[in-house]
Parts: C-alpha cells; sequence; structure tokens
C-alpha cells in the first residue's frame, strides 16, 4: 500500500519562516515536519511514497532524495502551481496506482500509529477524526458509529490522515481543485468510514504552533 504526503502548500501563516524554506522543512525536535511522518509511516511498514510539491518543492526533493535513507522510495509529484488537495492528489494518481492509498497531510503533528489505518476499504475513503481543536471549533464532518454522515452525530475535525479509493476522483479532470465537495458527495452517499483518534495532534500553521510543538517534544 502507497502513502501520499501533501507537501505542496505556502505556509503564509508560516512567514517569514516560509520565505526561504518550505514549510515540509521546518524543523521540530531536530528534524524535519515530513522527515517525522516519513520515519512514521515507514514503522507502520509503508515503503513506498508520494510527495507532492510545488512552492520551493526543488529543496524537498534535494534534501529527502530518494528516500532509501529512510528505507522507502519517494516519487514526486512537482506542481507548477499548487493544486489545492484535490488537484494535488489528482495528478499523482499515475503514481498511486488503482488500490487503496493513504493521505497524510503534511503540515500536521500527531502520534497517531499509522499501522492501525486499514489496508482495505469497503467505500471511497476512511478518515481519522479528532476533537476540534480552538482553530475550528465548528468542526468538519459528523461522525456516528464509525461513519461519516451528512447531519447526524458529533461533528469533528478531520485531522488530515485517511485512507482513499482512486474511484472518489473518478469524475475530476487534471487542475486546481479542492478536496471537501468531493468528501461531502462521498458522505453523501455512505461512502466514508471514520474513526475517533483522540491522541495529541496539532496543525502546525503558525510560528506559535511550531515552537509549542517544539516545546512540548523537548519537555516530553
Amino acid at each position: 500500500m502507497k502513502a501520499m504526503i501533501l507537501a505542496a502548500g505556502r505556509g503564509e501563516r508560516m512567514r517569514p519562516l516560509t520565505d526561504s524554506c518550505p514549510k515540509p522543512l521546518l524543523k521540530v525536535a531536530g528534524k524535519a515536519l515530513i522527515e517525522h511522518h516519513i520515519i512514521a509511516l515507514a514503522d507502520a511498514g509503508f515503503k513506498e511514497l508520494v510527495i507532492n510539491h510545488a512552492y520551493l518543492g526543488q529543496q524537498i526533493e534535494d534534501f529527502l532524495g530518494d528516500g532509501s535513507r529512510y528505507g522507502v522510495s519517494i516519487a514526486y509529484s512537482a506542481e507548477k502551481e499548487a493544486l489545492e488537495t484535490g488537484g494535488g492528489i489528482y495528478q499523482a494518481l499515475t503514481l498511486l496506482g488503482d488500490q487503496p492509498f493513504v493521505i497524510v497531510n503534511g503540515d500536521v503533528w500527531c502520534d497517531y500509529d499509522f499501522k492501525k489505518l486499514p489496508r482495505n476499504i469497503d467505500g471511497l475513503v476512511h478518515l481519522v477524526m479528532i476533537d476540534n481543536p480552538e482553530h475550528n471549533l465548528s468542526g468538519d464532518f459528523y461522525f456516528s458509529d464509525g461513519q461519516l454522515l451528512e447531519t447526524t452525530g458529533e461533528k469533528l475535525t478531520y485531522s488530515g490522515i485517511g485512507v482513499y479509493h482512486p474511484d472518489l476522483f473518478s469524475s475530476c479532470q487534471l487542475g486546481k481543485f479542492p478536496l471537501a465537495p468531493l468528501l461531502r458527495a462521498a458522505i453523501k452517499n455512505k461512502q466514508v468510514s471514520a474513526e475517533h483518534f483522540s491522541g495529541f495532534w496539532m496543525d502546525i500553521g503558525t510560528p506559535e504552533r511550531l515552537e509549542f510543538v517544539n516545546k512540548k517534544t523537548v519537555s516530553s
């Protein structure tokens, strides 16, 4: 099973840290943020990785190389302009194949165990959901009994971790587009399973959150 790390974001809210360094290469606990994901995925048995990039993307390729020093192989999906989450995944489908694959947002920090992800899914998507963080108190989707539903259940936030079947993108065309409408359509058709993760998770979207995570890793 392959896994894709999303790393094409500009990181506007992280400026000036990202003016000369792509967000995935910012350091957490002495390693680039994206390295932590690669190591965690490798430990869980995912050996074939795809990474998309746009802004300062060559720095990511130069830093990570072919992945051999992490015990994985890395293929890159370079975007001339950032294609948003949906467009970025769609462009990378030729590298991901025709079987379900894992998606990980490159700018989250968590202690989720990737071994727990299902290797096969009955529907189109399986998402890892979390309690709503301060920056998203209204949540994203309704969760109930291992499913995401349109209007009933507890509203939780998507963690940025999930398993996707390529058929989710069957009606899409190459270009820039968001992921959320595809997820909402799949939820409407009862094609999205989910789990509730209650461990540590943080979207490293600001310099303050990056500093917080670095202090937490030092103290722990």
